[in-house]
């Protein structure tokens, strides 16, 4: 049998020549030239350039904040998904369609919106401040924004793969005397766990780059709550292009590793799953 007649569609090379070109253009060139422009600097001003106090006080926040916010996400979008595919209630398709919300609302209009919900004078932060807690203009808003902006990434991952799911499984467990909790937790959960780190590395990949809904919110004080983007922009307005592709340069190599990481268990789940491709 020859190559050709083993093809199901026609198009191979065409198609796979624009995908490189393609990709090539919008993703390879550019973080090629983003390496470049950080090279120009030499080895001693890009490191001094990429770990002043400042700039790691930023990558602590950032990358800090991003996990956690992920972490969060991964738990109660969970939750969330398994309440919309398996519960009906009055109001769901309302609920459905707010999960998308963080998509379609600019993120900047997210910001604002946030700020003026849990600043002190506003409907939640009033609330929290007699209490001794504030949200806005601090780290915690800073993780209040980029859970809002990540939940969608693990709902929508994790929702299609529990649709799919056999409630017969769950049903032949409970029949062998294990309990609702035991069901899930060596049933379902194994089936969903690569489809949840799939969203949370979604959610936690957003949020690092995350700028419009963070920078009304965390009232960006040096080495307090000032994220990695924004010290980006910064030095971008000072015109500091090799200092900034620095930084740019740094989280790139930390979001890679990690998100390496988070594919290398994925396979790893799906192989132990039976689920490997």
């Amino acid at each position: 049998m020859t190559t050709a007649t083993r093809r199901v569609l026609p198009g191979f090379g065409l198609s796979l020549g624009y995908t490189l070109a393609y990709l090539s253009l919008i993703v390879l060139i550019p973080l090629t030239a983003v390496f470049f422009k950080a090279g120009s600097l030499g080895f001693e001003h890009f490191w001094d350039a990429a770990t002043s106090p400042r700039v790691l006080a930023s990558y602590k926040l950032s990358f800090g904040a991003s996990l956690i916010a992920a972490a969060i996400n991964a738990v109660f979008g969970l939750l969330l998904a398994w309440a919309l595919v398996r519960y009906s209630f009055p109001g769901k398709r309302l609920v459905d369609a707010l999960v998308d919300l963080p998509f379609a609302l600019p993120t900047a209009v997210a910001g604002i919106a946030l700020t003026a919900l849990y600043a002190k004078n506003g409907w939640v932060g009033s609330l929290l401040d007699p209490l001794g807690i504030q949200v806005a203009f601090t780290p915690l808003g800073i993780l209040v924004a980029l859970i809002f902006i990540g939940l969608p990434f693990v709902v929508r991952t994790v929702q299609p793969i529990l649709e799919d799911l056999d409630t017969e499984y769950e049903e032949a467990a409970v029949s062998l005397g294990a309990n609702r909790w035991q069901a899930f937790v060596h049933v379902v959960l194994p089936t969903l766990f690569p489809a949840l780190l799939t969203g949370f590395a979604l959610a936690f990949a957003r949020a690092v780059g995350e700028y419009g809904s963070v920078i009304f919110i965390a009232g960006n004080i040096p080495l307090v709550s000032e994220i990695t983007p924004l010290m980006i922009i910064t030095k971008l307005e000072q015109y500091d292009y090799a200092g900034a592709t620095s930084v740019a340069v740094v989280m790139l190599i930390f979001s890679f590793i990690l998100l390496l990481i988070i594919n290398g268990l994925q396979a790893w789940t799906a192989k132990r799953t039976g689920r490997a491709r």
